[in-house]
């Protein structure tokens, strides 16, 4: 089973800060999320776990775990100013 690196960490924050730098990582955070899942973790796990398999890159990896990350409200500020494409991001 493949451990995709990301090519830049996702700076996420839940209670302390922490960058996410794999699929591993992220389908950790994401398999033990306490919030609703929705689409955006539905569709994240998927692709990590097609990351393992090699059926999908790190980078897509990253892309729907920043997804994630970013419309749940843990995307770290900085990050989110800087990366992000939609406009505003909901909280939790």
């Amino acid at each position: 089973m493949a451990n995709p690196k990301f090519d830049r960490p996702v700076p996420i924050r839940i209670d302390d800060p922490r960058n996410v730098q794999s699929a591993q990582d992220a389908y950790d955070i994401l398999t033990h999320w306490q919030g609703i899942p929705d689409l955006d973790h539905t569709g994240a796990i998927a692709v990590c776990c097609k990351a393992f398999k090699g059926q999908r890159s790190g980078k897509e990896a990253r892309l729907a775990f920043q997804r994630f990350a970013l419309n749940n409200g843990i995307l770290a500020d900085d990050a989110a100013t800087t990366n992000s494409s939609s406009g505003s991001s909901r909280q939790r």
